[in-house]
Order: structure tokens, then sequence, then C-alpha cells
């Protein structure tokens, strides 16, 4: 490295020039022409092959359980040969629910190198929740936990798609726990579906293409039911290349990296503080640490303390997930007492971060690089990061956008199909985030309304309220008009909403965000009841519970006499009704 570091231009033109490992290239995605990396894998069944080149390395660790990359290889392709003699054929959705374990990363990629479509689903759904994910995918095969089993259970026959159910153990010293079996669909244990593993087991012939369907994220839906954004093998690899160029441009431009003080290449580690079933857990730290041969360790659940001793014990030089995951680990009242010394990035994302936590990671993780990025699901994770110091110096950015991407901030009331030259401009010009580039999905699955609403012409309008300074580096000034970030878990004030209007007392309601000190956001809904009526709190919070997962149930609930304000769309004006929340609770305090 120089002593003036190169600017952000400079690195980026030297990275991308003619030759270079991500030079840029042209290709025509879906009737739109756009910017790729040329040198990108063609599709992730390229990316496990790949990951035998760490073999002996520690891939998955899980309490008393550690994976290699060649045992995990073997596992993946052995049961790839089990689903495909089993009847699963390419374009076929497999289904994920279960906590974070091992068995996860086994069914993903198992499935993934068969040409299936992964179907992660939120481990936290209700029944119903879980059970309309299933038959809306029209998934075949669900891989399972006992528990996530029991919840679904009673609506086993109302999934006519669904032919196997393979269920993973809590405990890996026992067979999973089945109990009843059911007339039409197949249950089974995951080690009995696996059988005996081939220590020489390569993948099946399969060809993949680079815009096959890969994997089907569930997000929000007008409707008030969750939409399937259908990503693409290119979608998962260019992720993986963002962040790649991300990570080689800051070591470029300020010598950060894995290397001890010999010089020596230290194999990444990190504390896995997200869930695989969303795309920064999948695709921006699992797909991530299989191409690069970091090691990735789970944890039963979060605890500030366990994840210290994980840190010492594993040699973890990464921790994330989201600002209040890092918070936590801060405030231990243990923290000096464990050697964290190999932390060299703490990256988070999916929330607000307050700008004094860059100060805090400083003081505590004297190497540590503090990174903040930006990106959704329908851009399967990564548009942008800020890290290092970029981001000391701007700890209200999400940084700049990656160079396959285009972000343009767009009026709200703009109706065209893509940013036209004429639009305004300039770091005071404040619009919606759209974004267009390769990581972008095509739509949702069956709602062509829904796409027609968000997509146009390669465009993804985000919903984000956004700035762009005159470096480039992106600021998010309010997030999605109608999702609460609630510690890292994204809830959807319409489909709370859904759920509050089924109580016959309720006239009218909006849920929105309030700020919470170690969550980020807590839901609270906002209710005009009908005329006469009496209603307490706890009982809209008991009416949510029995319809919706435990972290959208709000936990503020306020009452008003006046009618909600609108406007003359007769949309509830969100922003005005939380700022009078927000004078409400601060005078109450």
């Amino acid at each position: 490295m120089s002593e003036t570091p190169l600017s952000l231009a400079e690195a980026t033109a030297q990275m991308t020039a003619p030759g270079q490992m991500f030079e840029m290239d042209h290709a025509t995605i879906n009737g739109v022409e756009m910017r790729i990396w040329k040198h990108a894998p063609a599709n992730l069944r390229q990316i496990l092959d790949t990951s035998l080149n760490h073999s002996n390395r520690d891939f998955l660790v899980y309490e008393e359980e550690r994976f290699t990359f060649e045992e995990h290889y073997r596992i993946a392709a052995t049961l790839a040969h089990r689903l495909q003699a089993a009847g699963v054929q390419k374009g076929d959705r497999i289904a994920i629910a279960m906590r974070n374990l091992p068995q996860w990363v086994f069914a993903f990629w198992g499935a993934m190198v068969l040409g299936g479509v992964v179907v992660p689903l939120n481990a936290w759904w209700t029944s119903e929740e879980l059970a309309y994910g299933l038959t809306d995918s029209g998934s075949s095969v669900l891989f399972v936990d006992e528990e996530r089993l029991e919840r679904l259970r009673k609506q086993l026959d109302h999934l006519p798609d669904l032919k196997t159910i393979v269920v993973i153990s809590d405990d890996p010293h026992r067979p999973a726990h089945i109990d009843a079996t059911h007339e039409r669909i197949e249950l089974i244990g995951f080690d009995e579906y696996l059988g005996r593993v081939d220590a020489a087991a390569t993948l099946p012939d399969v060809v993949i293409e680079a815009d096959d369907d890969a994997t089907m994220f569930y997000t929000s839906g007008t409707t008030g039911k969750p939409k399937g954004a259908v990503g693409s093998h290119r979608n998962a690899i260019s992720n993986l290349m963002n962040l790649f160029f991300i990570g080689q441009r800051a070591t470029l431009r300020f010598g950060t990296g894995n290397h001890d003080a010999d010089g020596k290449s230290i194999q990444n580690a990190g504390l896995l503080n997200v869930p695989l079933f969303h795309a920064t857990g999948c695709l921006a730290v699992m797909v991530v640490n299989t191409a690069s041969g970091g090691k990735m360790v789970m944890m039963h659940h979060f605890d500030a303390g366990n994840a210290l001793a994980l840190i010492e014990k594993e040699r973890l030089t990464m921790i994330g997930g989201v600002p209040t995951i890092a918070m936590q680990i801060l405030d231990h009242p243990d923290f000096k007492k464990f050697d964290t010394s190999s932390v060299r990035t703490v990256s988070y994302g999916g929330a607000p971060a307050p700008p004094e936590l860059v100060k805090r990671i400083q003081a505590a993780f004297p190497v540590g690089q503090p990174g903040n990025g930006y990106g959704l699901t329908e851009t399967s994770a990564a548009v942008c990061l800020n890290s290092g110091p970029d981001y000391v110096e701007r700890p209200d950015s999400v940084g700049p956008a990656v160079p396959v991407c285009d972000v343009a901030i767009v009026p709200e009331e703009f109706e065209g199909e893509e940013p036209t030259p004429d639009l305004p401009r300039g770091p005071s010009v404040v619009g919606e985030v759209w974004i267009k580039g390769p990581n972008v999905v095509r739509g949702y699955w069956h709602k062509p309304e829904a796409t027609a609403k968000s997509f146009s012409k390669g465009w993804l309008h985000t919903g984000d309220i956004g700035r762009i300074d005159d470096d480039g580096f992106i600021y998010i000034v309010d997030r999605a008009k109608d999702m609460i970030i609630r510690g890292g878990e994204n809830v959807y004030s319409v489909i709370v909403e859904a759920a509050i209007f089924e109580h016959p007392d309720v006239a009218d309601c909006a849920v929105i965000g309030v700020p919470h000190p170690t969550l980020g956001e807590e839901v609270a809904a906002v209710i005009v009841l009908r005329p006469g009526r009496i209603v307490e709190a706890e009982e809209i919070s008991r009416h949510v519970a029995q319809r919706l997962a435990k972290f959208e149930v709000p936990t503020r609930v306020f009452f008003r006499t006046l009618a909600l304000p609108r406007n003359p769309q007769g949309k509830v004006l969100k922003r005005e009704l939380r700022d009078t929340l927000l004078e409400q609770i601060e005078g109450r305090a």
C-alpha cells in the first residue's frame, strides 16, 4: 500500500481494468442490458466444487459438531443424489424451515447443485405462515427441524404439493423424533434419508445456466401475504463478487485484511448471528464463506457471553449481524475478560446504526474495521458497504454502490419506468432509491401485479428514501414505508395491520416502528376503535399473537379517538403519525 491511500475512484479503476479479476462486461438479462462481472463463476454449483480447495479447513462449527469443507462437500453431494433418486428435478422447489444448523447448509447445497430452487422459510413463522409459504411456492420437499415439524403438523392435510418432509433432530446423538406418520406425505429423519456418505461422492451431472432460478426468499406482500422473490444463480454470484470486490478494494486502499504480524494469511472465521433464511445470512455469509474458505460458527441462540467465549476459542475474525448484536457484545460486563484480539471486522446491516457505535468499535477492537452495508432481499443482499476510514468519516452513510449496480434517487411521484436524465441530482436531493444490476431478482413468484409495481426495465423501486453525495456515498434517510426492523427481523406493517383488522372492535389502525434501546425498533400499533367499544392493549397483543409470529406482535398499543391522518389518496401519513407518537412517548418519559 502506498503512503497516500488510493482514492475510491482510483482503486475502482485499477481493479476493474481490462484483464483484472473485477473487469466488467455487458449482458442482456431478462431483456435488459446491464453491467456484469466478466470473470464471475457461472453458477453456484461451481462455488461448491471450488470449496474443495479448502478441503481440510473447518467450515461449519456448531456446539460440539465440526465439519471440514471436504466433509461438507461429500454430504451435500450424497444428499443431491438422494434427492435425485427420489424424483427431484431441476426447477423443483425444495423448502428449508429450521433454525441455524449444519443441516440447513447441507440441504441448501444438496438441492442447489441439483438445479433445485431453494425456498428458505422464516423459522419464526406461525403454523399458518409456514403452510402459506409451502403452498405458495409449491415445494415438494421440506427440510425441517423438530420444533418446526410440530408447529406445522396440523397443516399437513392442506399441503397438496408436499411429498416428503426430512426431519432434523435437535440432538445429534439421537434420531429425529417423527412420532405420527402421514398417509400421503413421507416423514423421514435426516440421517436415514442421507444414508451412508460416500467419501468420494461427486455432484450429479446437471447443466445449470447463470439465469436459472436458484432461490426464493419471502418478503412482504401488499395484500398482507408474503411474496417469494425469485433469485437466479447470477443474482447470488453477483452478490458474492460484489462482496469480494468491496473487501479487496478496502485492502488495496487501507491495507486491511486477515494477515498476522508476519504477513501470513489467516483463515476468515465468522460468528453467524443472522438467520440463514435471510438473504444476508444465506448469500452474504454462508455462500461467501463456502467460496472463500471461511469458517462459520453457529449458535443455538444468540447470547453475548457465549459469543465472547466463541470469539476467543475459535479465533473469530468477524462478528456482525445487526447493530444491536455488536452493541450487546460491547456492553457485556465480562467483555474485557475475553481475548478478542482476533477480530478484524465488525460489520452489520439491516437496521440503522448509531454513529457513536463506530467509535466504540474502534476503541474495543484496535485492529477491527467497522462496516455498515445496505441491501434488500430483492438485491440478493449487498448493494454497498461502508467500511474502515470511509465509515469513520461518514458514519451515517451505507457507502458507495458497487460498480455493476446503478443507483438513482427518484422523486416519489415519478411515474416513468426508468430514471430519466432530467431528474434532479445532487447531494441535497432526496427521493426513492432505485437500483439496477445483475444482483436484482427478476420478480415475485406468481405475482405479476406486485412485480410490475416494484420492478421496471431492470430497476427495483426499493421504497426506501435516500440521497447520494458528490462522492457517490449513499445515505438512507427513511426506510421502506411499511417495514419495521426489530432486532434485524423485518416486520411488515401491512401484515400486522391485517391481523389487527380482524378484531371486531377495531375501526382503523396503523402499525409503525418506534425506537427501542436494544432492538433498534419495536412494533407500535395506533388503533381507532368502533364507537362505544372498549378494548385493552393486552387484548390486541393477544389477538395478534394468535395469528402472527412473536416478533410481529405489537409491544406498544396506542388508542386514538381522532381519525388517522391520511393524504388525498387515502393513505395513512405514517411519518406524521410517527412524529406525533414520538412526542407522546417522550412526554410520558
